[in-house]
């Protein structure tokens, strides 16, 4: 034990010296209690020390692989990761939405990248994708790269499958999380007559009989576990999926939003009115109790009745989206969590399958990559353990969240972030690479965070709705959540409902159990207290502190590893032009914190206060800090060499010919 609370504070101290830069504070004076890098309080110090690790585990850090680490030059964005050279939309659905209020830049300007790979190359009737597909107009993808991107879910019996229906709905529900957050009305104007036509084929497949949505197999987010309906002649038609109309419903408000954001009330009145017509539809979907099935066939049959003698399986990602996405009211949301726990299956090892027990209604047999515990039948994939994490923390189940978490947080200390988790979640789909980092895995992390005030977000601005642990008597939060160009430090004090708010010092108003931050209400850095129940009140003002420091060009961290020397002169000529903010800054700083987290780690490992790995995944761990921070000077380099001579983007790429 002595050893490894040595381990811990070690952990913690280097992990200060190196993160600050990427989310601009420095750790403050706390009370008694817990006090790590990102996070301080009072209360079960087990728990804080995990959301520590959670907002840790998003920059460079000497114990763990971080985000960072999945950056590609090809496209100046996120990847899937190593053996993944793409974007996914059904991989990277929870992490992102649940990271967005935290990632900031140059994180936000990876994801809007990632994500322009999707709509740049979208369906409209005449272009043509892998095995010569020419998509419907408004279809988005499985997955994308420059140049390339798969219309259906790419695995499987391809010849039978359906265009990205889900896909489409949730990539909707990320390009529109994505606009509020940032908050350009330029942006959202550019991206809007996507967004409808991404809706407007969702909506192509709208009964309006009965308001439910069809789908051919594997339109479903989590594809290819979704075959539709059996024919008499072995064939397999359309069906009435659940998922399709949950993930819809949570992009048409979201549409509507942005809709609003770009000044469109009769537009975002639209599609409201079939959110409401998809709403109301959606029992005829669900149980007595209000859980949802998977999938109802055109005859009346319903595929994912738990318990019934034939398709008696219970799924969970429509379900635990339902309640993450605010689909579902309250009490629907409890007796849906209520059910999903009480199955004992569906979380054999503390992180959710999709399903429980194994499928009967696939095209294919059970058998090998579809044998029950493996990939999508009853596999475990992080991204839904992020909407799951939401889930739990709406409907006050705390301690599910935390143990899921340590599942992720163990395999991260092995280096063992792959997605995804074979054997019911128990182990890694690729063991025989040295090291893996995967995109999806950061969902544990960013769900956790989300979950504890929900974030969310409108064409107003932020609501905050305290969705905190009862062990938790203060909690101070140094890492930002974003809002435009505004940062959000939180402080929570007491338990129970929110009963107080002030915002930098000014009292606010709470309604509906929140506060909501208007945009124009904020400044570039903002103090959000919470008070809870009755007990004490949090502090008014929020001692925040200067940024982290990038080492000067002259220093020696620059040639750590390789030659990196240029991003650290770029970053002075940026800073000398009071540039700091822009995201090719914070790329040529992240360079910095890549290389102080790598002398963190081998300064650990020297010491015996870090977990040591087997020679080839220590090999692998300590190569990955240089090799990502040369894919980062690499991106930046590629993206300044194409910018103009004019204007603020012509200073950005004088500073970087200056820096040669």
């Amino acid at each position: 034990m002595e050893r490894d609370m040595s381990r811990r504070t070690f952990v913690a101290g280097a992990a200060g010296a190196v993160a600050a830069g990427s989310l601009g504070a420095s750790a403050a004076p706390a009370p008694a209690g817990f006090r790590g890098r990102w996070v301080a309080g009072e209360g079960e110090a087990e728990h804080l020390e995990l959301l520590d690790v959670a907002f840790r585990s998003l920059w460079p850090d000497p114990e763990i692989p971080s985000l960072t680490m999945l950056y590609s030059p090809a496209w100046n964005g996120f990847v899937e990761g190593p053996t993944w050279g793409a974007w996914w939309v059904q991989n990277s659905y929870g992490t992102t939405l649940a990271g967005l209020p935290f990632f900031g830049e140059p994180y936000t300007t990876w994801i809007a990248n990632a994500q322009h790979l999707w709509f740049s190359q979208m369906g409209d009737g005449k272009r043509q994708s892998y095995n010569n597909w020419v998509a419907p107009d408004g279809c988005l993808c499985d997955c994308a790269s420059p140049g390339s991107i798969i219309y259906k879910q790419g695995d499987g019996r391809t010849d039978i499958h359906d265009w990205g229906m889900e896909f489409t709905a949730a990539g909707v529900v990320l390009q529109c999380e994505l606009l509020l957050v940032r908050r350009n009305p330029d942006d959202a104007r550019r991206y809007l007559p996507m967004l409808r036509r991404s809706a407007g084929f969702i909506e192509s497949r709208r009964n309006p009989k009965n308001d439910l949505y069809l789908a051919g197999a594997a339109g479903n987010l989590l594809a290819p576990s979704f075959a539709g309906s059996l024919n008499a002649d072995g064939t397999y038609g359309m069906a009435y999926l659940a998922g399709l109309s949950v993930t819809q419903i949570a992009a048409l408000e979201r549409l509507a939003r942005v809709e609003e954001l770009a000044g469109n009330a009769p537009e975002a009145a639209h599609w409201r009115n079939l959110r409401a017509a998809s709403l109301a539809a959606l029992p005829q979907l669900q149980t007595p109790e209000g859980s949802l099935i998977k999938y109802m066939d055109p005859d009346g049959t319903r595929h994912g009745v738990y318990g019934a003698a034939k398709h008696g399986y219970y799924e969970a990602v429509c379900n635990h989206d339902a309640v993450a996405l605010d689909v579902v009211d309250d009490a629907t949301a409890r007796r849906i969590m209520r059910r999903m726990v009480s199955i004992s299956g569906l979380r054999p090892h503390g992180v959710i399958i999709t399903n429980h027990p194994s499928l009967d209604d696939m095209y294919t047999a059970p058998n090998g990559l579809w044998e029950f515990g493996t990939w999508v039948n009853g596999g475990h994939w992080t991204t839904c353990e992020a909407r799951m994490m939401m889930a739990y923390h709406r409907t006050g189940r705390f301690e599910e969240a935390r143990r899921a978490w340590r599942h992720i947080l163990g395999l991260m200390r092995k280096w063992r972030a792959d997605n995804p988790l074979v054997k019911f979640g128990a182990e890694v789909y690729q063991p025989n690479l040295p090291i893996n980092v995967v995109y999806d895995t950061w969902g544990a992390p960013v769900g956790l965070l989300r979950g504890l005030l929900k974030y969310d977000y409108d064409a107003r601005g932020l609501r905050l709705t305290p969705q905190m642990p009862p062990t938790l008597t203060r909690y101070e939060q140094q890492a930002p959540a974003y809002l435009g160009s505004s940062k959000v430090y939180v402080e929570t004090a007491g338990v129970g409902q929110l009963t107080g708010a002030w915002l930098n010092g000014r009292k606010v108003a709470v309604d509906d159990g929140g506060v909501h931050l208007s945009a124009d209400g904020l400044r570039a850095d903002n103090h959000v207290a919470l008070q809870l129940g009755h007990g004490r009140a949090p502090r008014k003002t929020f001692p925040v502190t200067a940024s982290f420091a990038v080492p000067t060009p002259a220093d020696a961290l620059w040639s750590l590893g390789g030659d990196f020397g240029r991003a650290g002169r770029f970053y002075a000529a940026l800073r000398a032009a009071k540039l700091c903010n822009r995201w090719e800054a914070r790329q040529a700083a992240l360079i910095a914190e890549m290389l102080l987290a790598l002398r963190a780690r081998r300064e650990g490992l020297a010491a015996g206060k870090l977990l040591a790995l087997p020679e080839a995944s220590a090999r692998a761990a300590d190569g990955a800090y240089t090799e990502a921070a040369a894919r980062l000077l690499e991106g930046l380099g590629k993206a300044v060499d194409a910018y103009a001579a004019e204007g603020e983007q012509g200073k950005v790429k004088a500073a970087w010919d200056a820096a040669k």
